[in-house]
């Protein structure tokens, strides 16, 4: 095979890949919690936007897991005239042995998702005697900086049904405390004892620095006896329980001050912190007296919107003013803690032209993980402004126009009028031109208020767009929707039923089929072109009707 050859299959071979990888569906892959204890069970989740290629094959995670069970589950929504579908398979797995696992890429026919790094520990919860509810907690870092993230877990360890429970709060002195997430329950053993855990998880942000005490969190649960036999026989006598009272232990906290190696002028500590800007022009430029909008978004992980400080430098620049909006301050609680974020914009109007220096923004943070200091950095800008250009003169409407005559014409001498009949001639001519004149106008008047009313009728809505794209890809949930937000617009019902009665008979018939197969539920086989074709020609039927109804009035009535 010659060179020129060679390169074209090359090139030909790198295409195909190129267009299979576009085509590839994102497969996105997470657990429930990480990491997990040994013999606890814990759920993977895979979750697509799209439909992959192909079933998945599983077989690879029985190298490192048991596999329990394993269901999928489907998800459509409707958001802004938006549909959307996502795929969810839920696999329930348990460890076969403690350390750093890695989850495999799972294949769905050609697609493939990612594969995912799980730490699983040995059980470290001990059993007081055969206890049937305990509860154990435990927090990191016990020596946390003054405003840092303490990650605080709560587990509790039952073996029997709980029928009703409450449960305290942590309480420490000078600290914020937010809940993180939704609990999680799961499977375990201890000691070979079965168990299920329910674990939940807290923030805790020390204001102070010193020795705190999250003191101790108290269980009252009421629970199925499984030591003694019913008071009473019979089918309607309420069952034997136990109600306990459950302490956890104590835990201590050794909170250190701001680290003398810190010198930014606000305190801030986080895991990872980023920094961005974006500009309404990404050619920071604009014009005298018009508005430059710059965005800045700052986000820390582990630390609170509190702690975030101001991003907009107050100094004055000649020749520019300074807008700020309200900043947008949000608060992100994951199970593996908080996320803070805080984005102010800033409008800038320049009063002359010329180019400005915005100067560079430094924010000096601690890292919590690398305990060492660090620097988030924009660098220094420039915008130009750019002086109000003169708009050029419009010129005069032709209506509205004087049209002056050649000027090499000759002007006409006077005419002397010698008998009644030419006057009488001239009188005719001259009424029947400007007859001809008013007519003319009459007709292009009514001709260009009748355009845009056809352009209008024929155009097609975003509604009628989102509709035929339902149809498209037979999706019988958002045809539905489409049809409810028209029917209301147009004719103020709210029913696929009572939207039915203003339609045309073809129209009428397929939104009551729709109607009929959303409610027995066998919606997945649903084909929309047919009520696409009826919508259609509904619509058609209307234009020609109201074009009918605009159409030019006769000149004469008879």
């Amino acid at each position: 095979m010659n060179k020129p050859y060679r390169l074209q299959f090359l090139l030909s071979g790198l295409l195909w890949l190129w267009v299979a990888l576009a085509q590839a569906a994102d497969i996105q892959v997470a657990v429930d919690r990480n990491p997990v204890g040994l013999n606890e069970s814990f759920q993977i989740t895979f979750s697509a936007s799209e439909e992959p290629d192909g079933s998945p094959d599983f077989a690879p995670l029985q190298d490192n897991f048991e596999i329990l069970n394993q269901q999928r589950s489907s998800n459509s929504s409707w958001v802004n005239g938006k549909s959307s579908r996502s795929e969810q398979w839920t696999v329930n797995v348990m460890a076969k042995q403690a350390g750093e696992l890695l989850i495999p890429p799972i294949a769905f026919g050609a697609d493939t998702s990612k594969p995912l790094k799980l730490s699983v520990t040995e059980n470290t919860a001990a059993v007081k005697g055969n206890d049937e509810i305990f509860l154990e907690v435990a927090a990191s870092p016990e020596q946390p900086y003054v405003q840092s993230q303490v990650l605080y877990t709560l587990k509790l360890f039952r073996r029997v049904q709980i029928t009703q429970a409450s449960l305290s709060e942590p309480e420490i002195k000078d600290a914020l405390v937010e809940k993180l997430g939704d609990d999680s329950t799961y499977a375990t053993q201890v000691k070979g004892v079965d168990y299920w855990v329910t674990e939940r998880k807290y923030a805790i942000f020390p204001q102070q620095s010193g020795v705190f005490t999250i003191a101790p969190l108290v269980l009252n649960a009421e629970y199925m006896s499984t030591q003694q036999q019913p008071r009473f026989n019979g089918f309607f006598n309420r069952p034997s329980t136990e109600t306990r009272r459950i302490s956890s232990k104590a835990i201590t906290l050794n909170v250190q001050a701001v680290p003398a190696s810190f010198k930014g002028a606000n305190w801030l500590s986080a895991e990872t912190l980023q920094l961005s800007e974006s500009w309404s022009d990404a050619s920071l430029q604009t014009k005298v007296g018009e508005p430059l909008t710059r965005t800045l978004t700052l986000t820390a992980k582990g630390s609170t919107v509190g702690q975030l400080p101001e991003l907009l430098d107050k100094a004055s620049i000649d020749g520019i003013k300074t807008y700020p909006d309200q900043p947008l301050l949000k608060e992100d609680k994951q199970v593996d803690g908080m996320t803070a974020l805080r984005e102010e914009k800033i409008a800038f109007i320049p009063s002359k032209a010329g180019e400005y220096s915005l100067p560079s923004l430094e924010i000096a943070w601690f890292n919590t993980k690398t305990q060492k200091v660090e620097m988030a950095r924009l660098p220094s800008v420039t915008v130009k402004a750019l002086a109000s250009g003169v708009s050029p003169q419009t010129p005069a409407p032709v209506a509205n126009a004087v049209i002056a005559p050649p000027t090499d014409a000759v002007t006409p001498s006077p005419i002397t009028v010698t008998s009644d009949a030419d006057t009488r001639i001239w009188q005719a001519v001259s009424a029947t031109l400007a007859l001809g004149w008013l007519l003319t106008i009459g007709f292009f008047y009514k001709r260009r208020e009748l355009k845009p009313k056809a352009s209008k009728l024929m155009a097609e809505t975003a509604v009628e767009k989102t509709l035929k794209r339902a149809c498209w890809e037979n999706n019988p949930q958002a045809a539905k929707q489409a049809l409810l937000q028209w029917g209301k617009t147009e004719f103020a019902v709210e029913s696929l039923a009572g939207l039915a009665g203003f339609c045309s008979a073809g129209l009428s018939t397929e939104i009551l089929a729709l109607n009929r197969l959303l409610y027995s539920g066998q919606s997945q086989d649903w084909q929309g072109q047919n009520l696409w074709q009826m919508f259609s020609e509904n619509q058609v039927s209307k234009t020609h009707s109201a074009a009918a109804d605009d159409g030019l009035e006769p000149l004469y009535k008879i």
